[in-house]
């Protein structure tokens, strides 16, 4: 007989679901194959009650020994030191909470000042607070090291000083030999890990100490080198280990550690530009130490206080530890570098595109192009890409220049007229208003603000459907736009790309659309547009004007100025010398829309994927059918579902063309400006020219 069958034995059943309810019923089961129970009233008895705790008892430990085999894998996990720890079982340690820095330069005027000094010194820990409460709370700003500058014509000069965010703390150890479970806990939450500084003293009484640096591997370093490694361990804090005379110098017997370290807030002190003076100042005369309270100017800022950031979170630790582990501290594939840059390089990174150089047409063997959007700002500065790139090569594989561009942006434009049910909403505003809240946070949401984003155009549809109950329907086309970023008074040739085929709506042309630019030689706007060769592959550009923005007879100015690129959406401009054209941020652009092949737009490789809502129109339209205003729909607006329009982009009539700024300028060769190369065949990747598109 089977287990099942045998006289006293519980029946097998599977508890995967663990119901309390199943259990109960099987435990009743099991009772009622004994023949003393074959006729008892289960309900109706005190052993209901019994039979009740059994299977509460049983649920509890199910579930139990569920959530302990849960704890056990990362992907599983939800206890963050349990994370962490599978996380550490493959050499990753997550980022750290990061403190907001900014700079901040002041003066002391020394005149009154006796013994006069010579040299003046700003003591490390707090510099600088805030000025009141920023956003209800208070602030103080810390440096880790002591700075001193020269006194000259009684005036010490601190220019420009890096501050960081939080309360600067030390700890002190003595290391024992005896102990062999001695361990260096930092106790503190909301650690910098970064702006830890390690120094050990031969004993606790010794005036010379050495400092360690933090080292995250084993390579590059042998039994002399001073290192310290650092883990996270409970309650968010960290434990500091040194070398075991093998993997770095180890410590000896009474050796004393002091660790100084900041507290900080995290991206909670972001945004801050007013400070007030803090610090403590000294001079140092004969051996002895003079505080300097009087003299002090106020702080101006050079720089207000960014990079502020949380602590990295268990989704992130999940994602990026097992991909760590697989790059195996090297930089080969594409996703290697996508996973050690975020990590280990630039945390503030918020998304970062790279692929080889190999996939350009035509190919630039031996590069690998990284683009990078940061959290703070659009764009890269030039010190931290050489920051990057330096700390690339102890990862990257000889042979391979890594070349880091500077954010593209290919924007969407949407048109939608929204139908509605006027008998389920006060009017069409508030329709309209429910339709630009969601789509907003849409535009926000990290669906789109990546790179390797798509449009998801049935999505888009059905977000607009669902903002409103009055909503019945909605006609949405979709326009994809860059903008040429140009070099005025001066002949460039312009490649922009688009990474999405375009759409032929005319083989009479006009297919693209720009904003108004000015060039040499023709004293009109003139505009941009295209006419498709019979194959529907590529065309030629033209230059045009309109006599205003509305009007559909254009005047054909010059034709055969570039080509255009349909199936790779590229637009190359012969060499042209731009005088004006419509500005944005300080910068003079050309805005190129295009109407894509598909609704579903990709941001390919480089292109940084935004819809932009400014430029876009959500426009209501009462649905007489639905209504019962025409049931008959004698009177029902239709609206196309193609993109129709003007021939022109509006923006850039009427500029003035800027002052011709020297002879050079004039000259009509490339050679002097270069390709500006703003998306391409080759997607702005050249690294001898500046990006046109942003």
């Amino acid at each position: 007989n089977s287990f099942c069958n045998q006289p006293g034995k519980m029946p097998l059943v599977n508890f995967s679901n663990l119901d309390f309810d199943q259990v109960k019923t099987t435990l009743k089961d099991y009772l009622k194959s004994n023949s003393d129970f074959t006729d008892y009233d289960f309900e109706g008895s005190n052993l209901a009650t019994i039979i009740d705790v059994l299977a509460y008892n049983t649920y509890i430990t199910s579930y139990n020994a569920n959530m302990v085999a849960n704890e056990v894998f990362i992907d599983s996990a939800t206890l963050r030191e349990n994370v962490v720890a599978l996380a550490r079982n493959i050499g990753y340690v997550p980022r750290s909470r990061k403190a907001a820095k900014a700079t901040v330069s002041f003066y002391v005027d020394t005149s009154s000042v006796t013994p006069v000094p010579v040299t003046l010194t700003i003591k490390k820990g707090p510099v600088a607070a805030t000025t009141g409460g920023f956003g209800g709370q208070s602030f103080i700003f810390s440096i880790c090291e002591d700075i001193t500058v020269p006194v000259v014509d009684n005036i010490a000069n601190f220019t420009d000083i890096t501050i960081y965010e939080g309360s600067l703390l030390q700890s002190n150890y003595e290391f024992s030999a005896r102990n062999k479970s001695q361990k260096f806990v930092l106790q503190n939450s909301g650690i910098d890990t970064e702006l830890i500084t390690v120094k050990v003293k031969p004993n606790r009484n010794a005036s010379a100490s050495t400092s360690y640096k933090l080292h995250d591997n084993i390579f590059d370093i042998d039994s002399s080198s001073k290192v310290y490694y650092l883990q996270e361990i409970s309650d968010e804090r960290y434990e500091i280990f040194f070398g075991d005379g093998i993997f770095g110098q180890s410590l000896e017997d009474r050796n004393y550690i002091t660790v100084d370290y900041i507290i900080t807030n995290g991206e909670e002190a972001n945004g801050i530009s007013a400070f007030n003076f803090a610090g403590k100042l000294i001079h140092t005369h004969s051996g002895v130490e003079y505080p300097i309270t009087s003299g002090i100017s106020l702080l101006s800022t050079g720089l207000q206080s960014s990079g502020g950031e949380t602590i990295e979170s268990v989704e992130s630790v999940r994602k990026f530890a097992p991909k760590i582990y697989a790059t195996q501290n090297r930089a080969v594939t594409s996703q290697d570098y996508e996973s050690l840059i975020p990590s280990k390089i630039y945390p503030e990174t918020e998304s970062i595109s790279v692929f080889g150089g190999e996939e350009l047409v035509p190919p630039q063997y031996g590069k690998v192009f990284i683009s990078i959007k940061p959290r703070f700002g659009d764009f890269l500065p030039n010190l931290v890409k050489q920051n990057i790139k330096s700390k690339l090569k102890k990862y990257s594989v000889a042979g391979i220049v890594p070349e880091i561009l500077d954010l593209k942006y290919l924007y969407l434009e949407i048109d939608s007229k929204i139908y509605y049910n006027s008998n389920l909403t006060p009017s069409g505003t508030v329709v309209e208003n429910s339709v630009s809240t969601n789509t907003t946070k849409y535009a926000d949401s990290s669906e789109l603000n990546k790179y390797g984003a798509r449009f998801k155009y049935s999505k888009f549809l059905k977000i607009i459907d669902e903002s409103n109950e009055a909503i019945t329907s909605n006609i949405t086309t979709v326009q994809i736009r860059r903008d040429l970023r140009v070099a005025l008074n001066a002949f460039a040739e312009y490649s922009i790309g688009f990474g999405n085929e375009f759409y032929i709506k005319s083989m009479n042309g006009y297919n693209i659309k720009t904003s108004a630019f000015k060039v040499q030689g023709i004293s009109t706007d003139v505009y941009l547009s295209d006419i498709p060769n019979s194959d529907r592959e590529g065309g030629e550009l033209f230059l045009f004007s309109v006599p205003s923005i509305n009007s559909t007879s254009p005047n054909i100015i010059k034709r055969n100025v570039g080509s255009i690129n349909y199936k790779k959406g590229v637009l190359t401009l012969n060499p042209i010398n731009i005088l004006s054209g419509k500005i944005k941020d300080g910068q003079t652009i050309i805005e190129i829309s295009a109407c894509p092949k598909s609704n579903d737009v990709i941001g390919l490789q480089d292109l940084y994927l935004q819809l932009d809502i400014g430029q876009s129109g959500f426009t209501t339209i009462v649905d007489e059918i639905s209504s019962g205003l025409d049931p008959s729909a004698s009177n029902y607006i239709v609206t196309s579902s193609y993109h129709n329009g003007v021939l022109v982009r509006s923006g850039g009539r009427d500029s003035r063309p800027t002052q011709r700024a020297s002879t050079a300028s004039t000259t009509s060769s490339t050679a002097s400006t270069g390709t500006i190369a703003g998306g391409n065949t080759n997607y702005g990747t050249s690294s001898s020219t500046p990006s046109s598109g942003y």
